[in-house]
């Protein structure tokens, strides 16, 4: 069955950087589309970040951009993000998922988009 296993959060300073990894397997992951989302306590989940199955298109929320790089190893059945700059409205557990559609044309930025997710990893950015 599919896998996703995010690793890499913690607590963090403003300021600081941290970077995620999500390791999927069960699937052929150089066919999906991959998404970073998050979710602080009383909220939606969002978008942060998501990226295509070739690694040619990327999307960002506005909240992220220029702070925060998706990417993906096709290799090593991986997808990151690099988050830089951090804040402290950037604490949330954070998500991989993979999107629905087998060589995705768009990107899709709503988690409806997306239909198997990991366990999700807790990002603490203190003041």
């Amino acid at each position: 069955q599919v896998q996703l296993v995010e690793s890499g959060g913690g607590l963090v300073q403003a300021g600081g950087s941290l970077r995620l990894s999500c390791a999927a397997s069960g699937l052929t992951f150089s066919s999906y589309n991959m998404g970073w989302f998050r979710q602080a306590p009383g909220k939606e989940r969002e978008i942060v970040a998501a990226i295509s199955w070739s690694g040619t298109n990327t999307y960002y929320a506005d909240s992220v951009k220029g702070r925060f790089t998706i990417s993906r190893d096709n290799a090593k059945n991986t997808v990151y993000v690099q988050m830089n700059s951090l804040k402290p409205e950037d604490t949330a557990v954070y998500y991989c998922a993979t999107d629905r559609a087998r060589r995705g044309v768009l990107l899709g930025i709503s988690a409806g988009a997306y239909d198997y997710w990991g366990q999700g990893t807790q990002v603490t950015v203190s003041s």
